[in-house]
């Protein structure tokens, strides 16, 4: 069978962060599971995040494999240039995750546990998406919802089989394009020639 989608070979990239949580283990989980599904970078927002508490839960101390930002507060959030900001929020506006088409560049960023993404915060969002649920979900699970979601949207896989149970064909090997041949016959132009280019090159 096939070679599958390694996360860190799909184009593009993304970014994970909190604002605003109070609970190191549920930041330290999300960070773990961005590293696992192959994130750039990792941030938080007005929150603090005790690395020695947090890394009972991020076992893969992701930290000191990505790039860690810690922003004191919405106005000192910088994000790289066209990377667009994506809230997870569970609010009757929001974007349903099953309807979503990721950004090939995009940060996303989740609230604290027993609240919302500030509004300073949600103006800055170019998207807020939601996970469709009964009730709210632990932030942790829902940020590995949305990264697997990326995943699943970017990748190649083989495909679902019609009846339950796991693929029946391979996956169809990637074929790059043919070469791109383009006419320069307009660009070419007459050598120069004649006695005045002769005394030119005499002279070098």
């Amino acid at each position: 069978m096939n070679k599958t989608t390694n996360p860190g070979d799909i184009r593009g990239y993304f970014g994970v962060g909190v604002e605003g949580i109070s609970k190191p283990m549920n930041a330290g989980a999300i960070f773990r599971t961005a590293h696992a599904f192959g994130a750039s970078f990792a941030f938080t927002v007005a929150a603090s995040y005790p690395e020695r508490v947090g890394g009972l839960a991020d076992t893969s101390k992701s930290t000191g494999h990505i790039p860690f930002y810690q922003f004191p507060d919405c106005q000192s959030m910088i994000l790289p240039d066209d990377c667009r900001l994506v809230g997870v929020e569970l609010c009757e506006d929001s974007i349903e995750l099953p309807s979503f088409r990721h950004p090939s560049k995009a940060a996303y960023i989740l609230g604290p546990e027993r609240g919302s993404l500030s509004p300073a915060i949600s103006e800055k969002c170019e998207f807020i998406i939601k996970i469709p649920t009964r009730f709210c979900v632990n932030v942790s699970v829902a940020a590995a919802i949305v990264m697997y979601d990326r995943v699943i949207s970017f990748g190649r896989f083989a495909p679902r089989p019609v009846s339950a149970g796991g693929p029946v064909e391979d996956l169809t090997p990637h074929v790059h394009g043919g070469p791109i041949l383009r006419n320069m016959e307009k660009f070419k132009g007459n050598p120069p020639l004649g006695a005045e280019f002769d005394d030119e090159e005499q002279d070098v």
